[in-house]
């Protein structure tokens, strides 16, 4: 919700997504796939599922783009890893702590 402006002079703006917490890797449910559709042709490996705030967010895609030495973003939630490279991707998560849902 984006609040421009209100008359209400008792009004207390509370923003509920800055407040969402970071699960520790074990509690973390990610999922990890493969996509060819809708990417030009090219195919890339998906990781669904982070439960935090988008800067550990960005800090985990970083970590995993680092390991594979390959590109790629992250954003709402889902990391997007360049490469079919699912394996290695999985491998790296459970190494780091992270669980796998299948």
């Amino acid at each position: 919700m984006n609040i421009v402006f209100s008359t209400n002079p008792d009004f207390n703006y509370h923003d509920e997504e800055s407040e969402v917490e970071t699960l520790a890797p074990e509690k973390q449910k990610l999922r990890v796939s493969i996509e060819r559709h809708h990417r030009g042709g090219k195919t890339v490996t998906l990781v669904k599922g982070f439960v935090g705030t988008d800067d550990d967010l960005q800090e985990l895609a970083k970590k995993i783009k680092t390991k594979c030495g390959t590109g790629g973003s992250a954003k709402e939630g889902e990391i997007v890893i360049q490469g079919e490279i699912k394996e290695k991707v999985v491998a790296l998560l459970q190494g780091m702590g992270y669980t796998n849902s299948k």
